[in-house]
């Protein structure tokens, strides 16, 4: 007996297409075809599913399901000759109206009975310059119309990351989009939104009566984010990574994402436009830098050089000579609002450098007294004795610090830690981003994809740090050796007693 639904009418609900142009791209074969696989492979698509790969390539559909069956894993395989018949492969050529009109006729015949009630999501794994002409070309061949009356029968557009490149090319694609598509049509997609601990930072501060109480100014002392990588530009990224640098690239998206998920208020309920409703609030009152003096004073960036054994930036293939692109960038940031106001937001992000991992760590306030006045008193700078850490890569899970009086005579106290991770508590790895994320667009469940006015803030304030790189006076960026942790610089945002950056979790 089949293990998947069969692609025709009389299932449980209508069939859906899924049509990813940029179908020869590394995306593609890395993250999309494997996420719907196992989608498919753990009957989670609730509907029939077939996948169109569209792209420029002359190829058949067979020398596509080859390639893809390349990247699978040994448990993706094992499925792969029942599941591969569902997978196509259209050619759009030079993407002409007639090849449009092709690949509608297409979309048409491969759907067969179905194609009444077969609703279709568009993934545009592409350039983000061909995003709104992709959008356009689909559009004026009717290829995004849908009926609202009708729950099947619908279209949605997926789109990746950058969502422009300032505030107003991201307006002029909101606007451009809008055009064609309804705001509930249109899915920025962030992977980052779907780790399991980022999923887990709502539950875990509204349903914990020991912590909700404590998520403010009063109890909170800051609020460390990071998101640190090994990686250079191995991956041969270096000709887009120079023109976007880690602001741009990590900062407008992923970071500011975790900053919005841990300080936001509790929203109504967890559909769509509650939760994305909070998160606009905090991008709202995050504060954006008044001047380059402000930003000079709260934002360090750093440009890896090279060591004995690692390249440095400007010596890698694809950087112009003298490159003034950032590869590091740590801020300060201000939420200014009742319940954050006066406590610093760190966020740090680079490349190359000692250690990979993604976390967010709380900073809970130094009780007023040091009762015990033992070498905690002259360590409080340093180490801060309760803390929060979620780890969200390369482990998914949390822990919680505190001190403890050690045995003996002397008032001594030492650090111990309570957590957990999702691999022991739950007997396996965590679902992957895009398989979870992938899932929830054919299904309409926007909670987990950013809406246009998210984007939009967020590069508010990246501009506002922008603006002041681009002064004239500003410092040229810092440097740091390749398989370091960062400038140096980086640790002056810490301020009086605030301690000091995370050395990240094992």
């Amino acid at each position: 007996m089949s293990s998947f639904l069969p692609f025709s009418t009389g299932t449980r609900l209508p069939p859906c297409q899924i049509v990813i142009f940029g179908a020869t791209g590394d995306l593609t074969a890395r993250k999309l075809i494997p996420a719907v696989v196992d989608n498919a492979r753990l009957q989670a698509f609730p509907m029939p599913v077939q996948v169109i790969g569209v792209a420029r390539t002359a190829q058949d559909t067979e020398t596509f399901r080859n390639q893809l069956q390349a990247w699978l894993n040994p448990e993706q395989r094992a499925v792969w000759a029942e599941f591969a018949p569902n997978i196509h492969y259209f050619s759009i050529g030079s993407g002409t109206p007639q090849d449009y009109a092709d690949l509608k006729q297409e979309l048409e015949d491969l759907a067969g009975p179905a194609a009444p009630e077969c609703g279709r999501l568009f993934y545009l794994a592409l350039a983000p310059a061909l995003f709104a002409p992709t959008v356009e070309k689909l559009a004026a061949h009717s290829m995004l119309v849908d009926d609202q009356l009708r729950v099947d029968a619908w279209r949605r557009v997926v789109i990746e990351k950058p969502f422009g490149t300032d505030l107003g090319t991201a307006q002029w694609l909101n606007l451009t989009l809008r055009k064609y598509l309804r705001e509930d049509q249109i899915y920025r997609i962030d992977h980052y939104l779907g780790k399991e601990t980022v999923q887990n930072l709502l539950s875990f501060r509204f349903q914990n009566a020991i912590f909700e109480p404590l998520w403010n100014r009063q109890h909170i002392e800051s609020v460390e984010i990071s998101v640190c990588e090994t990686l250079g530009m191995e991956s041969g990224r270096a000709g887009y990574y120079d023109t976007s640098g880690a602001l741009r690239d990590m900062v407008a998206n992923h970071m500011l994402q975790l900053l919005c998920l841990t300080a936001m208020e509790a929203p109504g309920s967890l559909d769509a436009d509650s939760v994305r409703g909070e998160k606009f609030k905090v991008l709202s009152a995050l504060e954006s830098f008044r001047d380059s003096q402000d930003v000079w004073d709260n934002v360090v960036r750093g440009q890896y050089v090279s060591t004995p054994n690692l390249k440095g930036y400007s010596e890698e293939q694809g950087v112009p000579p003298r490159s003034q692109t950032e590869t590091y960038v740590a801020i300060r940031a201000r939420i200014h609002n009742w319940r954050w106001n006066g406590v610093p937001f760190f966020l740090r992000t680079g490349k190359r450098l000692n250690r990979r991992f993604s976390e967010i760590v709380v900073h809970f306030r130094v009780p007023p007294v040091d009762l015990f006045s033992g070498p905690l008193a002259a360590d409080v700078c340093r180490l801060r004795p309760n803390s929060l850490t979620l780890k969200i890569q390369p482990q998914e899970g949390m822990q919680l610090s505190f001190l403890v009086k050690q045995p003996g005579a002397k008032p001594i106290m030492r650090q111990a830690t309570l957590g957990f991770d999702y691999k022991d508590l739950f007997a396996g790895d965590t679902t992957p981003a895009y398989q979870r994320l992938l899932l929830d667009a054919t299904m309409g469940q926007a909670t987990l994809f950013i809406r246009g006015d998210e984007a939009e803030a967020a590069w508010r304030f990246c501009d506002s740090v922008r603006a002041g790189w681009q002064d004239p006076e500003a410092p040229p960026p810092f440097t740091y050796p390749a398989g370091s942790d960062g400038p140096l610089q980086a640790a002056d945002l810490f301020r009086g007693c605030e301690g000091t950056w995370s050395a990240g979790h094992e």
